[in-house]
């Protein structure tokens, strides 16, 4: 019998990906729209970690459940690293992408290419209780583009291209992202730790 791992997010998209990376492991994952009644985490820290381990034992200890939360985001260095832990926020708290993509873009309206730097990064915590059992990281280095381009992906996927392409995560597809993203780096660690020891 599997075992049950609740996957701390509502965005489909993030559990559709999550999933994928961690199907080699013998686990049923719920996720947040299996418990309608599931209290909202306000991720209110200061850094990725800090959130995703908030998300992860409020989670753990609401469900009974372990619970695997991560927190991710965009450093831009011209921008002193923002969006950052604010990047689902950044236009408003309605969370829209457009509008993300749109306020980004028009911050880095006068910087030219070779200093539009930026980074994805990604913090993954897994918990039972008020206990953090393991955490991974993952960062995928890249550039922003001037304009969006793609129709696959989320977020700031159509205007990041990841170093050692020519093309952003949006034009790119899942086949690739999937393997060079921050996220797809920070749950392959994940999967590899919880292959090797049983925290569950």
């Amino acid at each position: 019998m599997s075992k049950k791992i609740l996957v701390a997010t509502k965005n489909k998209h993030k559990l559709i990906e999550i999933t994928k990376l961690l199907k080699g492991l013998d686990i049923t994952f719920k996720c947040l729209a299996d418990y309608p009644e599931a209290p909202e985490v306000i991720e209110d820290k200061e850094t990725f970690i800090e959130n995703a381990a908030k998300k992860a034992i409020e989670y753990s200890k609401f469900s009974g459940l372990p619970a695997l939360a991560d927190d991710s985001g965009l450093e831009v260095d011209v921008l002193d690293a923002e969006p950052g832990v604010h990047s689902a926020r950044y236009a408003g708290e309605e969370q829209d992408d457009d509008k993300n993509i749109a306020k980004l873009l028009d911050a880095l309206s006068d910087v030219p290419q070779e200093k539009r730097t930026a980074r994805f990064k990604c913090l993954v915590v897994l918990a039972q209780a008020d206990n953090v059992l393991v955490t991974a990281e993952g960062t995928c280095e890249g550039t922003i583009t001037f304009k969006p381009a793609g129709e696959y992906g989320f977020g700031y996927d159509p205007i990041f291209i990841p170093k050692g392409y020519d093309k952003t995560f949006a034009e790119l597809g899942s086949e690739i992202k999937d393997t060079i993203s921050h996220r797809a780096i920070a749950f392959n660690k994940m999967a590899e730790i919880m292959t090797k020891k049983s925290f569950l």
